[in-house]
């Protein structure tokens, strides 16, 4: 490396996407400095001058240029031109050449990687884990898990994911940033390729990269992404507990999110931009059941426009906007419609999820409609096993049902144990095998 540019990094408390950032350069060897605009009227003014008026962090400087946030600055990575704003060389390698072979690869950071990934260390298989554009999961965007167990006063999703690190990296697992865009599996050992061109083999695979959930994209939801905007009831909705809520969708999962956050709020606003429910007809009955009873209010042909509110304050209230004609998306004229706002206390997004799958595309792996993994299932051995053999499947990449932490350890459990059975399988065939040239031995 040549001589290191200055680097700073403009952090808020209790922020996922800054830790991801100072992780970054944590792995390439770069020092930088930090600014915790928390409580800091001036810092944060600073930044916010320096940044061009953006309010968020991390915001990330290298000798004085505005990098971005996280998601800029992990773009710039992928492409390779962070490196060269670091000054990081290369090496002189070939694109295209195989930087490494490992007995088992993993791609993922979350709860089911990170499972597997100790199962697999303490199996000594040498696990090496890729973290995709999501670094630890959806779980960082969790301020408080209260459900996990083993932590009777609960633990926050960023502790969870930073212990699962340490514990999988005390056996021997190895972490790397990188994100994986092909798995070649036409060939053995299976060759995996990443975004930034470099290429591995591997004996085997276990797929855990995990489920995006979607959103809206509005103003204020990635701000307030973990301080009252949520994309996960189950996890969050009884830190809730007495306010009015609002959920946002119109098919099975925002009906169940909806019923069950009845249990703690005062009043449910189930925020649908169209007449009618796609969720089947149990949930919708459910949903009028909740209706007739009072504790939730249908929003019909409504659509979030904006959250309103602070990381201090959580969420305070949301703008939508209402075409009692029609889906308000459409290009209608102002006057057809109504804008409103609602004062809430937490705002959850339940528009289903994208399996990030993408990279086994053109495999033989067998996807559902929706791209998750179709497993072997069932009980006995070899439940995470692919269609093909020395590819495992585990987590939220798989089930699309379930999606709760404890579930996706479980699976990853699974899977390190399914792959370690179908290693040693393999080494005990090559064993039989006679050496090239060779008769085999007589009875």
């Amino acid at each position: 490396m040549s001589e290191q540019p200055h680097v700073e990094i403009y952090t808020k408390t209790d922020c996922p996407y800054c830790e991801k950032a100072k992780d970054l350069f944590d792995a390439k060897g770069v020092e930088y400095v930090t600014y915790n605009v928390t409580g800091d009227p001036e810092t944060f003014a600073e930044m916010k001058e320096r940044a061009n008026g953006r309010e968020t962090a991390p915001e990330v400087f290298i000798d004085d240029e505005l990098i971005g946030g996280w998601d800029d600055t992990h773009e710039l990575d992928q492409t390779g031109e962070l490196d060269e704003k670091l000054g990081i060389e290369d090496g002189g390698e070939v694109a295209g050449d195989v930087e490494e072979h490992r007995k088992l690869i993993i791609t993922g950071t979350g709860i089911a990687a990170l499972t597997a990934a100790i199962y697999a260390a303490r199996s000594n298989n040498d696990p090496l884990l890729f973290e995709g554009d999501e670094p630890g999961g959806q779980l960082t965007l969790t301020t408080d898990v209260e459900n996990y167990p083993g932590f009777p006063e609960g633990i926050s999703g960023p502790d969870l994911i930073n212990n699962m690190k340490e514990q999988a990296e005390r056996f021997g697992a190895e972490l790397n940033h990188g994100v994986v865009e092909n798995v070649d599996d036409s060939e053995r050992p299976f060759r995996v390729e990443l975004a930034n061109g470099d290429v591995y083999t591997a004996d085997s695979v276990i797929a855990a990269s995990g489920a995006s959930a979607r959103t809206l994209g509005i103003p204020g939801e990635d701000e307030l992404m973990g301080y009252g905007v949520s994309t996960c009831a189950t996890c969050d909705g009884a830190f809730f507990r007495g306010e009015d809520m609002v959920v946002v969708g119109g098919g099975d999962a925002a009906a169940e999110e909806a019923s069950f956050l009845t249990k703690f709020a005062d009043t449910v606003y189930l925020v649908h931009r169209r007449d009618e429910l796609r969720a089947e007809d149990y949930w919708q009955e459910r949903v009028q059941e909740h209706v007739d009873e009072g504790d939730m209010e249908v929003l019909w042909n409504t659509e979030a426009t904006e959250v309103h509110g602070s990381p201090e304050d959580g969420v305070e209230s949301v703008s939508l906007v209402r075409n009692p004609a029609g889906h308000p998306s459409e290009k209608l004229d102002d006057a057809e419609t109504e804008s409103f706002d609602l004062d809430v206390g937490a705002f959850f997004v339940a528009i289903g999820h994208t399996p990030n799958t993408g990279y086994l595309e053109g495999t033989d792996v067998e996807l559902d409609d929706e791209g998750y993994i179709v497993t072997q299932g069932g009980t006995g051995g070899g439940q995470t096993a692919t269609g093909v053999p020395g590819l495992f499947g585990a987590g939220d990449v798989v089930d699309y049902h379930y999606q709760q932490a404890v579930t996706a350890a479980g699976m990853g459990c699974k899977a390190a144990l399914d792959c370690d059975a179908w290693l040693e399988t393999e080494a005990d065939l090559a064993e039989s095998e006679p050496a090239s040239g060779e008769a085999p031995a007589d009875d």
